[in-house]
């Protein structure tokens, strides 16, 4: 590892014992019995990276894979079980906001009161407090007890004094999704800030579109181990083959993740388990899957790439241009798009008893980044009567990986042309 580095973790281990009874914890912390059963649990096992002065490093992975304890032990809020970390520079954390706050104190105070265990003085504080109350912008709240202040209020005022104390590294977990939407922005404009100052920041985060966005390279963690490191796409294609399954690891990952190994291509996506569906039973969805521009199956795609929507119907009747859907719904239930095989004028035919009819809906992405809920439906005319043969609502999810969003539910895509008529152009 080279000498140029603000965080250097070697070879870090964090263990837990899981007792079977509770009892059992108690003995052995008052040394009662020799004899304890308990079982070894790994949030971190040999984990060893190093994040160089004025880099930004991502940090992404599953739930339980060792994200947070990481960054708790670099912090120094919890003590590691083996290895060490080595820090070359002043850190700001932002873990759980709002953490060293005192209820019964008011705004004001719990910012002296954080400065202070930070390690600055007084004046020093004084000097940043009218960037830390521009930036929580909370009013007269700042003078009123912490304990009367709404959620909101509460982790913009921890965001705003923990990012405007002026830090060599930043350490960042899950905390620039908080406040409103305009509260968001300024927090995203502070950490690009951050990054034109040459600050090092480490981050982490499930918003895999910020990862790609602003990372200059990712460490991928599955089940406390360093599986993965290198540049952001390389690192979140690999993470998506964690997330269905496909990456070789041990043999319980796809077990581990609800996804079996089976030949069916819906054996390999994350469906959900809380689906609606319904219809008359003259028809089934049999297999369905996305895939990306690569033809890997997929929960994951990045914006502005192809992808493809697949599915195949068996018909247990004859059924005259039965009719192919698909639709996409944000995570509020809104209906943001869709399209069926009527929409794009294909004839479907008549499918007999037994035979399976394989739809594809390719196009690209062109929605925000962000995650998106997949209905698909087969249904068509039958003696007159509109029938629902097999609908299923809501049946998987696409994660939309986006380095760039705009305003609204899609990207209208623009060419943008500036030219710019100099005055002293006009004189001559």
């Amino acid at each position: 590892m080279s000498e140029n580095f603000a965080i250097k973790v070697d070879h870090l281990t964090k263990t837990y014992k899981l007792y079977d009874r509770n009892r059992d914890r108690l003995k052995e912390a008052l040394h009662l019995s020799k004899n304890i059963n308990f079982r070894e649990h790994f949030a971190l096992d040999d984990v060893s990276l190093e994040v160089k002065t004025g880099e930004t490093v991502g940090i992404i992975g599953t739930n339980g894979s060792g994200k947070s304890t990481i960054l708790k032990i670099i912090t120094g809020v919890l003590n590691p079980t083996a290895g060490e970390v080595k820090i070359n520079g002043r850190i700001s954390a932002l873990l759980e906001l709002g953490a060293g706050f005192n209820m019964e104190f008011t705004g004001i105070e719990n910012i002296y009161l954080n400065g202070t265990m930070i390690g600055f003085s007084e004046e020093e504080i004084d000097e940043k407090l009218p960037d830390i109350l521009e930036f929580a912008d909370i009013g007269d709240f700042v003078n009123q007890k912490v304990k009367t202040y709404s959620s909101g209020m509460f982790v913009r005022l921890a965001f705003a004094v923990a990012i405007n104390i002026d830090p060599e590294i930043l350490i960042v977990d899950e905390a620039l999704s908080v406040g409103d939407v305009f509260f968001q922005n300024k927090c995203y404009r502070k950490f690009e800030e951050f990054k034109k100052q040459g600050k090092t920041i480490l981050f982490v985060s499930h918003d895999l579109s910020s990862v790609s966005k602003y990372c200059d390279r990712v460490v991928l963690l599955e089940k406390g181990k360093k599986i993965g490191e290198g540049a952001p796409k390389e690192i979140i294609d690999m993470y998506k083959k964690v997330l269905v399954g496909q990456l070789d690891l041990k043999a319980d990952t796809a077990k581990s993740s609800g996804i079996s190994g089976g030949n069916k291509w819906k054996d390999h996506m994350q469906l959900n388990p809380n689906k609606d569906e319904y219809g008359s039973g003259l028809a089934e969805f049999e297999d369905f899957c996305a895939y990306d521009d690569s033809g890997e199956i997929t929960n994951t795609i990045i914006k502005g790439e192809e992808f493809t929507v697949k599915v195949k119907v068996r018909f247990f009747e004859s059924i005259q241009d039965p009719i192919i859907a698909v639709s996409f719904k944000n995570m509020q239930g809104t209906e943001i798009t869709g399209t069926n095989t009527m929409f794009e004028k294909i004839t479907t035919g008549t499918p007999g008893p037994g035979d399976v009819l394989t739809a594809t809906f390719t196009q690209n992405m062109s929605l925000q980044g962000g995650e998106y809920l997949i209905s698909l439906g087969c249904v068509g005319y039958r003696e007159g009567e509109f029938t629902v043969y097999h609908r299923l609502y809501d049946v998987f999810n696409l994660t939309v990986i986006s380095s760039k969003n705009t305003t609204g539910f899609y990207d209208m895509d623009s060419i943008v042309d500036i030219k710019i008529e100099k005055a002293e152009d006009e004189r001559k």
